[in-house]
């Protein structure tokens, strides 16, 4: 037998493996299909998804981070998608279903491409000069704004929260937003930083929207440790400590040998004095709120209670570091070191119930760089849809803030790079021309899907959008859709950042490029039995996919 015909097995049994243009018509196949999943999301007009996971939980949404971090997608190509939508999330907080819509139908144009006969490297590499352009485009189109300008600043909130549940009270949730972010904005070597992180979102249902509220401090889901101690106190002088307010237990075993009951007692005096002292301490310091990172002793408790102190046990590091900010205080890793100066002041401190919870709220500090924003709503799905908006505005008030540019919104942005874009394919002729001509005509597919969820005709809107762009007249023309027509976005106020537009055009181009570049998919076949950690195959292993 001849030496040529023995085959070679390299892939384990039941490894499956997919080939050459079958391979990237599955990948393309499969990201198509999630960004036509969020499509219909997109815009004021946009509708909300129902996820419902395998234990019944209920998540309402029409935020496409969300919506794909929900559903469980088992096709690695989807997977990729479902990543640009999470990049997008954590880098810039907001444009995530845009850079979906525009990554789905880049693969759909590249494959009208390919069907034409034109080979992949030749449309990445068409593509990445039409992101270049874009890019470039973006930062001449882009307006400069005064990043003190509370009203310009809650027109970009506002644009953002147009397509939320909270839209109906977007000037309320833009306003908050904006005071905000401009609170715990700092100077840094010249340029303007803004830290979300020192944001805390508290949900807590009740109420409606319309009650949120922005707090000048923290929100705790804490109470006064003693029934002794003041629940209100004005002009608060806040210790903050990470220390136990306790008598130190020793690590070694030890034994102590009592033979008489006054020793036994002069032991138990010792202790109570130690604890005198600790407290004597805190006095002393002139602190008349004591919040602990650690525990605080009964006996502690009571002589805290007596001398009026409102004490704090067991707080969270993260709302530790918040308080400091927002009082202005030094947190102490050892209470003997406590001293006047590491103080924080508070206008006000007080136990408060908002609905069948017990907090602490340390509100009108007089300037802090940490804030509380407190939503309220009718029920839980309202509150964390509500959360999930209320991020996407803060994350677009801090890029402005931070970056100082806008852009045009409702599709206007799109329509100045697509013709950018075709005079570029002009000037580079050849097989290139045709990718760059496809990247311009999915750009489009922005201000469509607006048209398309508001049930207005699509075609006639990009015509007259192009049409005004075309005829020099501004490049600030987009779909208001709030009136139905073709308006100067600025005029309108619907503003969007610079860098939510930059982040979800170059995100879809490098997922597009990614999935084109693919052309074997090897596959190991699953394994048998049920849940990892030896748990019986008949099990269900989490939510199925949908």
């Amino acid at each position: 037998m001849s030496q040529q015909n023995i085959p070679v097995i390299l892939l384990k049994e039941g490894t499956s493996r997919t080939r050459g243009k079958e391979a990237q018509k599955n990948n393309m196949r499969a990201a198509m299909a999630i960004a036509e999943a969020v499509r219909s999301t997109l815009g004021p007009k946009g509708s909300d998804k129902m996820l419902v996971d395998s234990l019944g939980d209920v998540v309402i949404t029409n935020d496409g981070a969300t919506i794909l971090d929900e559903i469980d997608v088992e096709h690695p190509a989807a997977k990729l998608m479902t990543q640009i939508a999470k990049t997008q999330d954590d880098q810039v907080g907001d444009g995530t279903t845009s850079a979906v819509i525009l990554a789905g139908e880049l693969l759909k144009n590249a494959d009208a491409l390919i069907e034409l006969g034109i080979h992949p490297s030749i449309i990445i590499s068409g593509y990445k000069k039409a992101t270049e352009k874009a890019k470039e485009i973006l930062e001449k189109i882009s307006i400069d704004i005064d990043t003190d300008d509370k009203k310009t600043l809650a027109k970009v909130a506002q644009t953002a929260l147009n397509s939320k549940v909270v839209a109906s009270e977007k000037e309320l949730i833009s306003k908050i937003s904006v005071d905000a972010v401009l609170q715990i904005t700092e100077d840094r070597n010249g340029k303007k930083i803004a830290d979300l992180d020192w944001i805390k979102v508290v949900q807590k249902t009740g109420k409606s929207l319309k009650d949120t509220e922005l707090i000048k401090g923290v929100l705790l889901d804490k109470e006064v440790v003693h029934p002794g101690m003041p629940k209100s106190i004005t002009g608060a002088k806040i210790a903050l400590i990470d220390d136990n307010i306790e008598i130190q237990k020793t690590e070694f075993s030890a034994e102590i040998k009592i033979e008489e009951t006054s020793q036994m007692q002069a032991f138990l005096d010792r202790e109570e004095q130690m604890i005198e002292e600790m407290v004597e301490t805190i006095t002393k310091s002139g602190a008349n709120v004591l919040i602990c990172q650690k525990g605080i002793d009964d006996l502690a408790q009571h002589f805290l209670a007596k001398k009026g102190v409102l004490a704090i046990r067991r707080v969270k590091k993260s709302d530790m570091e918040k308080m400091a900010r927002a009082t202005d205080g030094k947190i102490v890793s050892t209470l003997h070191d406590l001293k006047k100066g590491d103080l924080g002041s508070a206008g006000k401190v007080e136990q408060i119930k908002i609905g069948d919870d017990d907090n602490v709220l340390i509100s009108e500090a007089k300037n802090p760089r940490s804030v509380t924003i407190l939503i309220r709503g009718g029920s839980k799905y309202i509150t964390d849809e509500a959360e999930r908006a209320l991020k996407d505005s803060l994350s677009v008030v801090r890029n402005v803030v931070e970056d100082g540019k806008v852009i045009a919104g409702g599709g206007a942005s799109e329509v100045e790079i697509a013709l950018a874009l075709r005079s570029l394919a002009e000037s580079i002729g050849g097989r290139e021309q045709l990718a760059i001509e496809r990247f311009a005509n999915s750009l489009e597919i922005i201000p469509k899907t607006l048209a398309e969820n508001a049930g207005l005709d699509a075609i006639d809107i990009v015509t007259e959008i192009r049409a005004k762009h075309t005829g020099g007249t501004s490049f600030k023309f987009g779909l208001d859709l709030f009136k139905a027509k073709v308006t100067d976005m600025e005029k309108a106020g619907i503003l969007e950042p610079l860098r939510v537009k930059s982040q979800a055009i170059r995100s879809a181009s490098e997922a597009s490029e990614m999935i084109l570049r693919i052309d074997d998919v090897i596959a190991a076949k699953a394994k048998p039995g049920g849940m990892p950690g030896g748990m019986p195959g008949g099990m269900p292993g989490g939510m199925p996919p949908m």
